[in-house]
Formats: structure tokens, sequence, C-alpha cells
């Protein structure tokens, strides 16, 4: 095992790295931008170094800091966790190159899956079943009405690099797809450096489903079952489930080995999300693998029993899945998440400043992965995520009453965050169905504000 191991990122993603490492025994370094020297993860790391100013492209992005801090340390591997450099193949090619173990899949791998018109490609090659749409980037507009007018409309145009809904226009006429093929190529090239963009049939009330999985460096792969991740605004999650109530014993099982069998068929090592979208007759189609940790891993950890950071560590060390895994995985009970944003719940907008309270939730079935407190200072130059809230029952409804419970109990002050929001998803009467798809935040607000003005106009009579 690793004696020393250094965290190429911040806050709730880095301490839970921390934890993970006290569990095995390995010493931590963490790196921090000179916004970031108060913070948790800096006090709780074995080792800090200081690697630039607040802006991330000079400190957390700036891969010649990263690995001096790295070198002056005498770390053995880096943990990436999610955003920042964890799907930068160059940066797994470096950390190669300066003999320190990159925790996470190969940069060949990170390549291939972080184009995602090649992913469609591969994936489709060892018969995971894709959306009909093109297998290389479009070259012109031409191309791209031709294609569209085969499969019918609506489609969707996305960035090959993208991620995160950047790069990406929905198209429901042959009249609309210029000015959107131009648009998306503009907006990829501006966020990605990479103006190719492909284009796949559009499913207009889907489902975010995704499977989690962990591969070893022996060729195994195995699928850890799948999250419900269709709450979401603008492309971006905001609560995530697993089980899915759409998914069952037959069909978790059918592409799980599809799946299994693809990853294994290219060499992936380390853990994995496929993602899929699912249509109204309950049929799977795969849009992308993100080669990485993700977010709202906890809930897979808390239905699985499996502790997803140990298992990558372990992973990146050489061991094989049999020594930390179960032979058949179970899924026990149900999981909800629900991500706290420092942001206005009513605008959206970004709400850094200073926490002077922070009470967190407690009692049976409550986790909370954060690295908030009261006295910290949120900063505005990064990701708005303070907190991720996570409940565990023996099946839905419990999970979801102690997802209740601990929202209320839940206090922040000194900020806006999104427990008010998250608060009506959970009291949502299609929520507590289970009833829901990728509209459901669009339709919700909608509701609020017909109902809004409705008062406001009997107020005024």
């Amino acid at each position: 095992m690793f004696q020393k191991l250094l965290i190429a990122n911040r806050g709730e993603i880095a301490l839970r790295v921390i934890s993970a490492c006290k569990d095995l025994g390995v010493r931590t370094v963490a790196v921090y931008s000179e916004a970031d020297r108060d913070s948790l993860f800096v006090r709780l790391a074995d080792e800090a170094v200081c690697i630039g100013p607040p802006r991330p492209l000079d400190s957390y992005l700036n891969v010649p800091s990263v690995i001096s801090a790295a070198e002056i340390t005498g770390v053995e591997a880096v943990h990436p966790g999610y955003g920042f450099l964890s799907e930068n193949a160059a940066f797994a090619e470096v950390c190669e190159v300066s003999g320190l173990t990159f925790i996470g899949p190969s940069a060949e791998a990170i390549r291939l899956m972080g184009d995602k018109a090649q992913a469609r490609k591969a994936m489709k090659a060892a018969g995971v079943p894709i959306l009909p749409g093109v297998e290389d980037p479009l070259e012109t507009v031409e191309d791209a009405k031709k294609v569209a007018k085969e499969i019918g409309y609506p489609v969707i145009l996305k960035a090959s690099a993208g991620g995160g809904g950047r790069g990406m226009r929905i198209v429901r006429k042959e009249d609309e797809l210029e000015n959107a093929y131009n648009q998306a190529q503009s907006e990829a090239a501006a966020a990605f450096q990479c103006a190719d963009v492909y284009l796949e049939k559009f499913i207009e009330r889907p489902r975010h489903i995704e499977f989690q999985v962990l591969g070893d460096k022996h060729g195994r792969v195995v699928s850890l079952g799948e999250r419900e991740c269709s709450i979401q605004r603008r492309h971006q999650k905001l609560l995530e489930e697993a089980p899915s109530g759409r998914v069952d014993a037959e069909l978790r099982a059918r592409i799980g080995g599809v799946i299994e069998k693809a990853l294994e068929s290219i060499g992936y090592s380390n853990a994995g999300t496929v993602e899929f979208l699912m249509d109204e007759d309950g049929e799977l189609y795969f849009i992308e693998l993100n080669a990485r940790i993700q977010v709202e891993h906890p809930v897979t950890e808390l239905v699985t029993g499996i502790d997803l950071v140990k298992a990558q560590i372990r992973i990146a060390d050489g061991e094989p899945l049999s020594a930390m895994i179960p032979d058949k995985i179970e899924i026990k009970g149900h999981a909800v998440e629900c991500r706290i944003n420092a942001e206005n719940p009513e605008t959206f907008a970004p709400s850094a400043g200073l926490i002077t309270k922070f009470i967190p939730p407690s009692s049976i079935g409550v986790r909370l992965d954060t690295a908030a407190y009261s006295g910290w200072f949120v900063p505005p130059y990064y990701d708005s995520l303070v907190a991720k809230l996570i409940t565990h029952g023996h099946d839905r409804t419990e999970a979801v009453a102690r997802m209740q419970r601990a929202l209320e109990m839940f206090v922040v002050e000194g900020i806006h965050t999104s427990i008010p929001l998250q608060e009506r998803i959970i009291a949502a009467e299609e929520f507590a169905l289970g009833n829901y798809d990728t509209r459901f935040i669009e339709e919700l607000l909608e509701r609020e504000k017909a109902a809004a003005e409705k008062k406001d106009a009997v107020g005024a009579k």
C-alpha cells in the first residue's frame, strides 16, 4: 500500500479522500489555493502545500504546481477527486512520467471516453445500446441536416469533448438546425478548446440513469448497480437516488453485464460511471462515461456497503477486485442524496460569504459529506457545492422521510443555500410517487411561479 498520497482537489471530496486514507493508514498531502488556506481539508491533511492564487487556472488546474508539490513532499500517488484535473488525460500522463501513480483510469481510457463521439463508437461496438446518431463528429451543417432527417426530429447537438450541458442544443425542426449547430460549435470551442460536435436522437421526457463500475488492473470490471439522477437543472444534478425505481433486477443485471464486458474489452480500470437516458418505454441508451469518482457516489456506497474511494486507492495499488468486494453485489435498502449549494434557492445566484452558523443534522440513517463549518468563508471562485446530505433507509419511504427530517434540522446561516429548494423537491407529489423525469425541476418552478402570480392577483382585488 502507498505510504503517502497527494490530493489534487479541494472541499468535501478532498476530505472524503483523507477519510479513506486514514482508514488505510496512508498519509495525505493537501494542495490548496490562497483562498482555501483556512479550509478544513487543509487542517486535517498530514501535510499541506499552497500552490497558488485563488483562480483555478493558477492553482488547482496548474499542473506544474501540483506535480512540484507531489515531488517535494515525496508522495507515491495522486488522487484527483472529481472536476479539475480528474479527467485530464495529459495530467494522468504527466503523473506517470513523474513516477507517480494516478488514482484513476489510464490516460488512454480517459482520452477515449472524453471524446463523446469516439466513446459512442466504442460502446456501440461492444454491444452497449446507444441512441441513433452519428459515429464521428459532424463536418458541416449539411451533414447534420442529413442525419437529422434520417433519424427524425427532435435531435440534440452535443460537444464531442463536452460535459455539464455546455455545447449542447436541442433542435426540433430543420430551420432551427443551422443556428443551433453554429452556437454549439462556438460554445464547445470556448469551453473545451475543441469545436467538434455530434448529433443524436433526442428523447423528450427521459430519465437519467447511471451505473457505477469498478475495474481492477487484472482485467475485471464489476457493475455496482444504478443511480437515478433525473432531478437536475440545466443539466446539473440536484438530487440522486439509489436504486432507481424504474430499474428492476432483470434490467440491472442485463445492462450491468453488458457494461462489464464492454469496459473489460478496452482494459478499463478504477472507478467510472456509465450514464444512460431511459425513454418512456423503459429502454436505456448510453450517453457517456465519466472516468472518475462522481459527486453522488455516496448513495451507491450506502446501498452496497462498498467504500468506493478506498477501492479506488486499493485498485491503483494493484489489488484485485476479489480482495475488496463480495462475489455477488447486493442492493440493500434505499439512499437519497441532496446537493446543498451556496446559492439563492429562488434565483440560483451564487452566494459566497461567511457562514455564521452551521448546525448539521444527525441521527440514524443520516450522512453528511462537507468541508463547511461555522466561521468558514465560502469563496466565490469555485463550484457552489458546500455539502452533500445523504440518507439511507430499509426502503425508499424511510430514506425519503429521513431526508425530510434532516433537511428540516440542517441550519446554515450567513449565506443562502439550496436547502429550501430541496425541501420543496422532497414535498412534491411526483417525487413522492417516484414519477418524474429530467423536466421535473422546470415544471416544479413553473407551477410555483403560476401559483405565486395567482396569489398576487387575488390579493390585488
